[in-house]
């Protein structure tokens, strides 16, 4: 796609492949979340600038107390859970589900933002998992993080299972860790049946996310994609748009409603 086109063009173009489509699917990742103010794991001054990721695999989060307690430490301070609202971004793709068009969000955000916004839950695939809940490792317990917040507010620095003192671990996918079982083939199913499949904020290097674009493509969809930054998919896609994602849903939505 050349960059010569102006924004208009490129987003009126979007609005025009969501109009002609029937099954909509978007793939969103941390370039969505920045703009609600939640800091990307692998931007400057994000948590992968300051710490060492290898210091926090699953390994080591089941054999290390203090690798524990530094996640809840990190998590309670709220590095990984800042009280942060929806943005654009997330209430044009919300719009696109009231307006029957979307088929479902395929996310590697882990903050839950897509539902805040009024995508049902079952819609929202989550590849890496979602922050506001946790898991005890031991008799695989469910605990809201609001219920969780509670201990660590109290003073404990490794909240454990109410049901059997197990170890709890935040129900996110880290590093070393398989992705949740049967996400990531349910995920790849609705990229393959999609006519229209865009891709918001996410550069496309975290595998095996990153392969699900790529799937919907081989299968026929035409491909949007929204980022700041090139992809290894630029080259596929019907419309490139080098663009922040909250400004340019909220303009393609205005247009889609214009063409209704």
């Amino acid at each position: 796609m050349a960059q010569s086109d102006n924004l208009d063009t490129l987003t009126e173009r979007v609005a025009d492949l969501i109009l002609t489509s029937q099954r909509v699917v978007v793939f969103t990742g941390a370039g969505v979340s920045t703009e609600s103010g939640l800091p990307d794991f692998r931007s400057p001054g994000g948590i992968w600038d300051r710490f060492d990721p290898d210091d926090f695999t699953y390994q080591k989060f089941v054999s290390q107390p203090e690798t524990r307690k530094l996640w809840w430490q990190l998590i309670h301070e709220g590095s990984l859970s800042l009280e942060i609202k929806p943005n654009p971004a997330h209430y044009a793709i919300a719009e696109l589900e009231r307006l029957g068009k979307l088929d479902s969000v395929i996310t590697q955000n882990i903050d839950n933002l897509h539902q805040a916004a009024g995508v049902p839950d079952e819609k929202v695939f989550e590849l890496h998992g979602n922050l506001r809940w946790s898991v005890c490792l031991s008799c695989g317990r469910r605990y809201p993080f609001e219920q969780v917040k509670i201990k660590l507010d109290e003073g404990h620095d490794v909240p454990r299972c109410e049901a059997c003192s197990g170890v709890l671990k935040p129900s996110i996918v880290f590093f070393g860790e398989m992705l949740p079982e049967g996400v990531f083939e349910a995920a790849a199913r609705r990229a393959e049946g999609a006519d229209l499949f865009m891709v918001i904020g996410s550069t496309l290097i975290v595998y095996p996310a990153a392969d699900i674009p790529a799937r919907a493509c081989r299968s026929g969809a035409r491909l949007a994609i929204i980022n700041l930054s090139p992809t290894p998919l630029d080259y596929e896609a019907a419309v490139l748009i080098r663009a922040k994602a909250g400004e340019t849903m909220a303009r393609v939505m205005e247009l889609v409603r214009e063409k209704l």
